[in-house]
C-alpha cells in the first residue's frame, strides 16, 4: 500500500440550480470532477475510483454513492477521499463527527476538501471543521424553514404541491399547481361511488373493476399517463383493485373540488420519517378545481359508511354482528344479552324467539361475543389462506383453481384458428395457380369447394369451443371474485364491523353454540 490511492466524491445537492435532466450528470458534477481530478494530479495522487450522488441532500448518509464509498473504505480499497468542500461530503454535524473525526481516522483514511482547505491530516484545522459543520447544518435548518414556509403559503393559496395527482385528476399543462379532470379515470371514480350507493361493498367493487380489466391507479399512472409513479404500499405485480384503494377513493375530499394538503410532515429537517397530522392542522382550501363528485353524493357515502359500520349505534353498544346473526332453527335474528351482575354490560347474543316467548318455541342458541368473534376471525383467515401464492402452483392444480379445461379450450381455439388461416392461404394459392394456368378451371372449383367445406366445419367447431371456453372463464371468474374478496384478510388480526359486512351474508347460531357462516363470496371449488 503506497498511501496515495485517492477517490473523488462528487455530490449535487437538491438546492443547486445548475441542474440538467434528472438522472444525468449535471454541469456542477462535471465541474467538480474536473476540479478534483486536477487537484489529484497536481499532488501526485492516484485516482482509483469516483463516487457520485446527483440530486441528494447532504443531510443524510443513505446516499447511494456515499454508501458504496464507505463500504469500499472498510475494505481498504483507498487511502484518501477528495471532495470539493466538507459540505459536499456532509452537511450534518453528527456525520462530520462520526466519519471525519472517528470512522475515517480509524480506517487510516484522509479526507481533503479542496476549496475550503479541510484536511483531516492537519489537527490544527479540526476546530474550523467543526465550526464549518455547524454553519452548514444551520444553513440546512434555515433553508428547510424557508422552504416549509414557502410551501405552506402556496398551499394556503390553493396551489397543488403533490408530486402525483389523486386518481381522477392530472396536472394542468399550463399550471402544474392546478388540477384538471382526467376524463377516463374520473368516470371510474364516479362509478365507484354509484356502486357503493347501490349496495356493493368495497371489496366487491374492487372485484368488479378487476374482472373488467380496469387498471389500478398505480398501473394506470405508469402505463397510460407515463408517470414515473411509485407506490410503496403496492407490489409491481399487483393488478387487482384492493379494499383499501376503494376505501381511500370513497373518502378523498379532493373529489368535491377541495385541496387538502399538509396532512403529513417530517419529524425534523434532519429526519425523513413522516408523521400524520391531526385534521385541525391540515390546510384545506375549497373550490380550487372542478369537482368529480357532488358534495351531496360524497356526504351520502360518508353517512352510508357510518351506517354500515355502526348499524345505528356504536360497535361498543351493539357489537359487530347486528343484522347478520340469526338463530339456526327459527331463523329469527339474535338479540343482545347482558351480564346479570355488575354493570350489566353487553356480553353476547341469544335467540330473540327464546328471549321473548320462552323455550316452548325455541331453544336459547346463546353465544358469547368473544367466542363468536374468535370463531368468525378464524374462519375468515382460513378462507383467506386458500388464496395460494404463485409458488404453490402444484397445490393450485390439485384444487383446480386454474381450470385445465379452460387452458385446453384456448389451445383448441388457437389450433382451429391456425388451421383456418392455412386453408385460406391454400385457397389464395389455388387461385394464383389457376390464373397462371397451372391447374384447370374444374380442378380449381373442386379444390376451392373442398376448402370452403372444411372452413365451414372448422367455424362450427370454433363456435362450440368458444362457448365451452366462455363457461370455463365464468367459473374462473367466480374464483377471482372470491380471491379478491379475501385477499386483504390473509394476515388480519382483528375482526371489524366493516370486514364482516364486506364478506358475510349471514351467520347462524346452533343450539350448541356452533356457528354456520354464509359468505357473500363462496369459494367455487370448495366441496
Amino acid at each position: 500500500m503506497d498511501g496515495n490511492r485517492a477517490v473523488l466524491y462528487l455530490r449535487l445537492s437538491k438546492e443547486d440550480v445548475d441542474k440538467v435532466n434528472k438522472g444525468d450528470d449535471s454541469a456542477s458534477i462535471k465541474n467538480q470532477r474536473l476540479l478534483l481530478t486536477d487537484y489529484a494530479l497536481a499532488h501526485e495522487f492516484k485516482i482509483v475510483s469516483v463516487y457520485s450522488d446527483d440530486d441528494e441532500s447532504g443531510l443524510y448518509d443513505n446516499r447511494p454513492g456515499f454508501g458504496k464509498m464507505m463500504v469500499d473504505a472498510k475494505l481498504g480499497q483507498f487511502d484518501i477521499i477528495i471532495a470539493k468542500t466538507q459540505s459536499r461530503f456532509s452537511r450534518n454535524m453528527e456525520h462530520i463527527e462520526k466519519y471525519l473525526h472517528r470512522d475515517l481516522p480509524n480506517l487510516g483514511i484522509r479526507f481533503i476538501g479542496v476549496v475550503d482547505g479541510v484536511d483531516t491530516d492537519n489537527e490544527d484545522n479540526k476546530k474550523s471543521r467543526q465550526i464549518n459543520g455547524l454553519v452548514n447544518e444551520w444553513y440546512c435548518e434555515d433553508l428547510s424553514k424557508n422552504i416549509r414556509s414557502s410551501f405552506r403559503a402556496k398551499m394556503k393559496n390553493g396551489q397543488f404541491l403533490g408530486s402525483s395527482c389523486p386518481y381522477g385528476y392530472r396536472k394542468d399543462p399550463e399550471n402544474h399547481n392546478h388540477l384538471v379532470i382526467d376524463e377516463y379515470a374520473a368516470k371510474v371514480v364516479k362509478r365507484i361511488y354509484r356502486l357503493y350507493l347501490s349496495g356493493y361493498g368495497k371489496a366487491g367493487i374492487g372485484a368488479i373493476l378487476s374482472s373488467e380489466g380496469i387498471l389500478i391507479p398505480t398501473r394506470y399512472k405508469r402505463e397510460v399517463l407515463g408517470e414515473r409513479y411509485y407506490n410503496s404500499k403496492a407490489l409491481d405485480t399487483t393488478k387487482n383493485w384492493s379494499y383499501q384503494t376503494i376505501h381511500v377513493i370513497l373518502n378523498n375530499e379532493t373529489y368535491m373540488g377541495h385541496l387538502i394538503q399538509n396532512r403529513v410532515n417530517t419529524l425534523s429537517y434532519k429526519d425523513k420519517k413522516k408523521r400524520r397530522l391531526p385534521r385541525e392542522k391540515w390546510i384545506i382550501v375549497k373550490n380550487t378545481h372542478e369537482a368529480i363528485i357532488e358534495p351531496e353524493v360524497f356526504e351520502m357515502v360518508q353517512k352510508l359508511q357510518k351506517t354500515r359500520t355502526r348499524n345505528m349505534g356504536s360497535v361498543e353498544e351493539n357489537g359487530i354482528f347486528p343484522g347478520i346473526l340469526y338463530c339456526a332453527d327459527c331463523k329469527h335474528a339474535m338479540s343482545k344479552k347482558y351480564a346479570r351482575r355488575g354493570n350489566g354490560r353487553f356480553t353476547g347474543y341469544v335467540c330473540r324467539t327464546y328471549k321473548t316467548q320462552g323455550k316452548r318455541f325455541c331453544e336459547s342458541h346463546s353465544i358469547d361475543t368473544g367466542d363468536l368473534e374468535e370463531a368468525v376471525l378464524c374462519s375468515v383467515k382460513e378462507e383467506a389462506k386458500k388464496i395460494l401464492k404463485p409458488e404453490d402452483i402444484d397445490e393450485l392444480k390439485k384444487m383446480h383453481v386454474f381450470s385445465e379445461a379452460a387452458n385446453d379450450c384456448e389451445m383448441q381455439l388457437d389450433s382451429i384458428r391456425e388451421r383456418i388461416k392455412k386453408i385460406e392461404k391454400f385457397k389464395r394459392k389455388t387461385y394464383d395457380n389457376y390464373m397462371e394456368n397451372l391447374i384447370s378451371k374444374d380442378d380449381y372449383i373442386e379444390y376451392v369447394s373442398g376448402y370452403e367445406k372444411e372452413i365451414e366445419e372448422l367455424q362450427r367447431k370454433k363456435h362450440t369451443v368458444q362457448d365451452r371456453c366462455r363457461s370455463e372463464r365464468e367459473q374462473d371468474h367466480k374464483y377471482d371474485e372470491w380471491a379478491d374478496a379475501f385477499r386483504d384478510y390473509i394476515s388480519v388480526t382483528e375482526l371489524t364491523r366493516d370486514m364482516v359486512l364486506e364478506l358475510i351474508e349471514r351467520i347462524e347460531v346452533g343450539s350448541d353454540s356452533s356457528i354456520t357462516i354464509y359468505y357473500k363470496f363462496q369459494n367455487p371449488y370448495a366441496e
